[in-house]
């Protein structure tokens, strides 16, 4: 049992992978158990993340939970002090001030659940996610399955010829690839 005395500890959480290996279904899992103990929660998503909800984190299979839609990282640090866990979703589409704002929720006694992409459909870290996970307490890497072989997948591979780096989409967009499924088709789009 604490005692009144017992300071909270905060950490910082990363859960990432590809595209549809279970990031946001890991993240919502992981905060609904927070939920179930009584834990005050927060979540968060940037608010160009419109694919099938503008304000609800959903994953591929549609399991959702209530967030706040944001455009900048700094509005997370305007919780209350009865906010215990931070819940983001697709961290990478926020900038680098994520890995400070992470820094100091965590400091202030919140335990921080960040998910999202560690590289873009380049094969190259993505955004703020290398970072994040330098100073984070744990790392969760998920995998989903090749839709060529069938092999771990950890790559996004992405199916239009769009060069932006931030494009929204779904399987009708982005296929889950392992190494060599993913670079023998970088190969073929050279």
């Amino acid at each position: 049992m604490f005692s009144e005395n017992h300071k909270k500890s905060g950490c910082i959480e990363v859960v990432c992978g590809s595209m549809f290996s279970g990031k946001t279904e890991e993240l919502i899992r992981r905060l609904k158990r927070a939920q179930f103990a009584n834990q005050v929660i927060a979540i968060f998503k940037p608010a160009v993340d419109n694919r099938y909800s503008d304000v609800e984190v959903v994953s591929h299979d549609f399991h959702k939970i209530t967030s706040h839609p944001i455009a900048e990282p700094a509005e997370m640090l305007n919780i209350g002090p009865e906010v215990q866990v931070v819940g983001i979703d697709e961290a990478q589409f926020f900038d680098e001030s994520l890995v400070d704002v992470c820094q100091q929720l965590a400091n202030r006694g919140v335990r921080v659940i960040a998910a999202g992409l560690d590289t873009d459909y380049l094969g190259k870290p993505f955004g703020p996610m290398p970072q994040l996970m330098a100073v984070a307490e744990d790392v969760q890497k998920v995998h989903a399955i090749c839709v060529k072989c069938g092999s771990l997948a950890n790559h996004s591979h992405r199916l239009s010829k769009s060069k932006d780096l931030v494009v929204l989409g779904e399987k009708d967009i982005y296929e889950p690839l392992c190494r060599e499924c993913y670079n023998a088709a970088r190969q073929t789009e050279e």
